[in-house]
């Protein structure tokens, strides 16, 4: 029911250096959760008792910040009666984040809600007694149960979903994976520059020890000589592969050059099978090159696997558009409805089909939720 509220968003990392602009530090350990509790379990409690305690009830709260345990299950397993636990918990309730400790999200809203001072009139009505109506967007049943206007209700409701259902989900219990690029793509005078980063591929070199085998007898040297010829394979293939991606990269930037001076959702149909027949080499060898690999753009930096989008859908007129070029048309119709009557999956289907684009409404449903907007009755707007 909780994901009704939850429209945050992943945080974007990002980090420069003097080296090559990009930063190899390897980052601090990051705090969880329960790392912050435990430290304001410490400063609060001095009673060795109490504070052993809390210590236990924050070792029961999930990584969302609910408490998983039954008060009267603490109580029979720290041997405490249920009134001090309960009396301990509020205090844990009190701290940050504003709604950790809750047993379920009605608790948690009005813990957050009291925090802020907010939790009075409809604002308390609706999270007391209506979070289940409100996840389906039924404001008129909680305007008619509470003999309210519904636009009074669309106003609190407004107030509510700028609280937090995962009040724990801000402190990550995950490292930030930092992601170097295997190609860069420049535009310098107006023309693309592909760059393979020297740094994602091993630097090798023979030592001149084993060059010189004059000296050695005959077995010593049939062994260097055998393993030194092994070593420059080894080196042949890596500049091969280097210059296998360096070649697949540069016309990748040819073939969605359109990507590349307006955005994503410029990007066109494209196979590896396409690359390959240009580039003369067999077209797994294009998918090994690429295989979790990435470039940095000017729009970010992108897995190379997704220059090759496989959803594709003819036009009436014969021409192909790719899934991202769709999801944007129907992002465009969305967010330029009427919200007082937003449009159904069916009326934008149809819309579609007027600009030449034959798709089902299931297919529409599918783009729209990956889209992250709601069906058209949770969309309406009252106000």
């Amino acid at each position: 029911m909780a994901e009704f509220l939850d429209n945050g968003k992943e945080g974007h990392h990002s980090s420069t250096a003097a080296d090559d602009e990009y930063d190899f530090t390897i980052p601090a350990e990051e705090k969880n959760l329960a790392d912050y509790l435990y430290e304001q379990v410490g400063w609060t409690f001095t009673d060795t008792k109490k504070r052993n305690i809390a210590d236990y009830i924050v070792g029961c709260i999930d990584d969302c910040g609910y408490l998983t345990a039954t008060l009267e299950d603490i109580a029979a397993l720290t041997q405490n009666p249920v009134d001090e636990i309960e009396a301990i918990l509020q205090i844990i309730q009190s701290f940050e984040p504003a709604g950790v400790g809750a047993r379920n999200l009605s608790e948690c809203l009005r813990l957050q809600a009291r925090r802020l001072a907010i939790y009075n009139g409809l604002t308390a009505v609706i999270i007391d007694k209506y979070l289940l109506q409100l996840a389906k967007n039924q404001l008129k049943i909680i305007a008619q149960a509470e003999n309210a206007d519904i636009t009074d209700v669309q106003k609190a409701v407004a107030i509510i979903k700028k609280l937090t259902p995962k009040p724990g989900a801000a402190y990550g219990n995950e490292q930030i994976e930092h992601i170097i690029p295997d190609v860069t793509v420049r535009q310098i005078d107006g023309k693309y520059v592909v760059l393979v980063n020297e740094y994602t591929v091993p630097s090798l070199r023979i030592s001149e020890l084993y060059r010189n085998t004059h000296n050695m007898d005959a077995q010593t040297k049939k062994y260097v000589e055998q393993r030194v010829n092994s070593a420059i394979w080894l080196i042949n293939s890596i500049e091969q592969r280097r210059q296998t991606l360096f070649n697949v990269a540069s016309q990748i930037v040819l073939q969605q050059k359109d990507f590349f001076d307006n955005g994503y959702e410029y990007l066109r149909p494209l196979s590896m099978k396409t690359i390959a027949e240009i580039l003369g080499i067999h077209e797994s060898t294009v998918s090994r090159a690429i295989a979790n690999k990435y470039m940095e753009t000017s729009h970010g930096i992108i897995s190379i696997r997704k220059f090759f989008p496989a959803n594709a859908v003819s036009t009436t007129t014969g021409e192909e558009m790719i899934a991202a070029k769709i999801k944007t048309v129907i992002k465009n119709l969305i967010e330029g409805e009427n919200s007082a009557k937003p449009l159904s999956d069916q009326k934008i289907c149809d819309l579609l089909q007027e600009q030449a684009i034959d798709i089902s409404r299931r297919t529409v449903m599918k783009y729209r939720e990956q889209l992250g907007y709601q069906s058209s009755t949770a969309r309406k707007q009252y106000i």
